[in-house]
C-alpha cells in the first residue's frame, strides 16, 4: 500500500496530500535554494509515482519559474511558506519536507550541490545545540 502524507502552509490556508511513495530526499545547496529557502539549503522529497491533491486553499498558491534554469518553487501567497510542485509536465512530484504535517521513512539520500555551499555551512555539529530559543 502507498504511503499517505498531509501537509500546509504556516498560516494553514493551503493544504495538501501527497499519495505514493517518496524516490528520493535531496538537500540542495545551490545558490537558488538558499535564496528561496533563506537558508543554508532546501530538503526536499521527489516522487515519479504519487499523486498531488490540493485539499485546500489552491487559489492561495503562487509559482515562480527562474528564468533559464529549471529551478521552480510553489508558495503560498498569504504566508511564504514553500509547497509542492510538479515538475517535468506532471511527471515529477516535489514536497518540501518542512511542509509535511506527517512523518516520512525515507531519510535524505544526500547533500547535493556542495560545490556551492554557504561558506557558514561546516562544523554546523560543533556549535551549542539547545531544547529551545536561548535566554
Amino acid at each position: 500500500m502507498a504511503d499517505k502524507h498531509h501537509g500546509s502552509c504556516l498560516c494553514g490556508a493551503v493544504r495538501y496530500e501527497v499519495t505514493g511513495d517518496f524516490s528520493a530526499f535531496f538537500l540542495c545547496h545551490c545558490s537558488y535554494c538558499q535564496k528561496d529557502s533563506g537558508s543554508a539549503h532546501a530538503a526536499n522529497l521527489f516522487s515519479s509515482a504519487a499523486t498531488l491533491i490540493w485539499l485546500e486553499g489552491q487559489a492561495q498558491i503562487q509559482s515562480f519559474k527562474l528564468p533559464g534554469t529549471r529551478h521552480e518553487k510553489a508558495f503560498c501567497k498569504t504566508c511564504g511558506s514553500a509547497l509542492p510542485h510538479t515538475q517535468m509536465a506532471g511527471k515529477l512530484v516535489v514536497v518540501p519536507a518542512g511542509s509535511l504535517d506527517s512523518p516520512v521513512s525515507i531519510r535524505p539520500n544526500a547533500h547535493i550541490m556542495l560545490g556551492s555551499k554557504a561558506d557558514w555551512d561546516c562544523g554546523l555539529d560543533e556549535i551549542e545545540k539547545l531544547d529551545g530559543l536561548p535566554e
